[in-house]
This record gives C-alpha cells, structure tokens and sequence, in this order.
C-alpha cells in the first residue's frame, strides 16, 4: 500500500517542487494539497508543469481529512508551520511532520525568539529533529517532527560536519559566503524580486544578520562543545535556482590539507548524494539543478594551514523538498535514494 501523504502550502516553490518528487516516487499517494490564497483552483491552473496527473484540488488546511495520512509535508512560512503543526499533533498523535520551514530547526527555544519571533507551540520543540540527512539519520528515524535545515546551511553544513566530525578544523574560524536563485524568496510578489530589480546584477544580503546563521552556530558549537559564531553572508543571483557556497577556514593544529581532503572523499564515497568533483572540473549549480545531489570540493588556501570549501546544491531541492523526501524515506524505512534519482538536464 502507498504511504498517503499532504502537502500543506502546495502553491508556493517547495510544494510545488515535492510535488514533482512526490509523482515519481513509487510508495507515495499525494491525498491532499493545501494552497490558503488559491483554495478551489486546481494544481493544472497553478502549476501547468504539473498538469495532467489527477491530482488533487487545492484546499484550505482545514478541510483536509487526517484520516488514513501517514506523512504531512509542511512548505509553509515561519511561525504559520508552528500553529498546524501544534493543531496536527494534537488531533493525529501518529502523523509525521515534515517540517520545510524555519519553525522547528532551533532546538534553543529562546535562541528562535532572538532571531524570528515568538515560539507558537515550545511544548513540540523537543520532539522535532534536525533533519540534515546525512548527519542525523538515526534521529530522523523515529521523530514525530523532522525539521528540514535551511538551504543555506544545508550547502554548507553537509560537507563541513564532515570534516568537523573528523577533527580537522577550526570551527571558530569558520566564514561562509553563498550565492542563491531568486526561488530562495518564495513565490510571493515583491518589488525587490522583480525582473527588472534582480537581472544583471548582483548584491549581498541580510549582512552579519541572515536567519540562516542560526543553524550554523548550533551545528558548529554542538560539536565543538561550546559557543562558536559563525560569519555568514548570502548573495542573490540573477538566476531561478542553486545556491553555491564558499567557505573559509582553518585547519585544526597538525592537520594537513591532503588529510582534510580524503576525510571529505571517503565521505562523498559513502553518501548517494555527496558528489565531490573530479580533477578540475569547477563546483557549479548547473551540475546539479533539480537534483538531490551536494557537489564538493576542498582545496588548499595559499595561507598555511587554510582552507576553501566549495559547496553547490539546487535550493528548492535538496535545500528544501529533496531533502524533505530524503528524510521520508528515512523516517519510514524506505531505500534513502526512492524518488530521488533524478539527473541534472544539461546544459
């Protein structure tokens, strides 16, 4: 039997992209779309990529029957996720969230009111993971909430833990620069994201101040046993989608790059979608828009005992909805890469 799934906030980016995922993966049912603007249109009149497949109509959230669902995906804005996810666990105890919002990353309740605002359901942070595959699977396995990181930080953390869990860096010395699509905004009308705003240019953001470094100081101190503060700056593209992030460091005392550099290898060697570039082939967004995949690659700086960590992902993928299902089929015991095979079109 197919696992019955909704998707809550199904005509914004990411439900439209677990959409897409969801249609080729062959143990899921989408039973319900939410969609609170565009309820009683059809996913064909929102979405015509999408059209032709029998799916569902949109529907406000509280018309959805909860009866049979085994998995919500929640692509919703920050502290609107918070509210439904405390209404679901509350009238369906057994249903798994999928979190894609910011809701639930932060296990430091009062670390979520600094940087977004009043927590609406604190009582459920406890049971919500962190759900960057690659680093918390065994977590993953059994939560009731799977709170899927940012984009960002899923470009930088997964190759990063990498080489933190091994001992290799430095995690006070950690800067991060990343460049992103205009789909990271959402599908909301704003003059900033505009045609004529955005195209043939290219700007910093949320300096020293972007939400996303959050989950980094939490990622990086929990593993180094103590405060560390990351310095974290994004950048927008005149591009749809991908996020390719740089980040500089320094190699722990002893540590040579060759070391660091087969620790991130064999990592990639064992993740079906760690993929670290080969020779001199360059990091790049187009090598993996659409998929699930994070393309790696480390080289030395010219300052000794430096590093440059290059990381490129596909933001709406599996910076939000791949990684979303990623976690799905962690969660129910299915085959990590179900769904999920899908290839770059290039050029």
């Amino acid at each position: 039997m197919p696992l019955k799934i909704a998707i809550f906030g199904a005509s914004g980016y990411t439900g439209a992209e677990a959409i897409r995922i969801a249609l080729g993966h062959p143990h899921v049912e989408i039973v319900a779309l939410t969609g609170e603007s565009k309820a009683g249109k059809t996913i064909d009149e929102v979405y015509p990529h999408l059209a032709g497949f029998g799916l569902p109509s949109l529907v406000k959230i509280e018309d959805v029957s909860l009866a049979g669902l085994d998995a919500v995906f929640l692509c919703l804005p920050h502290a609107t996720t918070q509210r439904v996810a405390k209404t679901l666990r509350t009238a369906a105890p057994d249903l798994r969230l999928i979190d894609l919002s910011a809701d639930f990353r932060l296990r430091d309740v009062a670390a979520y009111e600094d940087w977004y605002g009043e927590h609406f359901a604190p009582e459920y942070q406890s049971e919500a993971v962190y759900g960057l595959t690659e680093h918390y699977r065994a977590e993953i396995k059994d939560a009731p909430i799977i709170a899927c990181p940012g984009c960002y930080p899923t470009s930088i953390l997964v190759p990063l833990l990498a080489l933190q869990n091994a001992g290799l860096i430095d995690p006070s010395r950690i800067i991060a620069d990343s460049k992103s699509g205009t789909t990271g905004a959402g599908r909301k009308s704003s003059e900033a994201l505009s045609h004529s705003e955005v195209s043939e240019g290219f700007h910093a953001y949320g300096v020293a101040s972007h939400r996303h470094t959050a989950e980094l100081d939490q990622e990086l101190s929990a593993r180094a046993g103590h405060a560390v503060k990351a310095s974290f700056t994004p950048h927008l593209l005149p591009m749809n989608r991908g996020i390719l992030s740089t980040v500089y460091g320094e190699l722990a005392a002893g540590v040579g790059i060759e070391e660091a550099q087969a620790v991130l290898h064999d990592f990639a060697s064992r993740e079906a979608f760690v993929v670290h570039a080969q020779g001199s082939t360059p990091v790049a967004t187009r090598f993996v828009r659409s998929t699930n995949r994070v393309m790696v690659d480390l080289k030395a700086d010219r300052r000794d005992g430096s590093f440059i960590l290059l990381s490129a992902i596909d933001n709406l993928t599996k910076g939000s909805s791949g990684q979303a299902f990623q976690n799905f089929n962690v969660a129910f015991g299915l085959e990590e890469t179900t769904g999920l095979h899908l290839v770059s079109a290039f050029p």
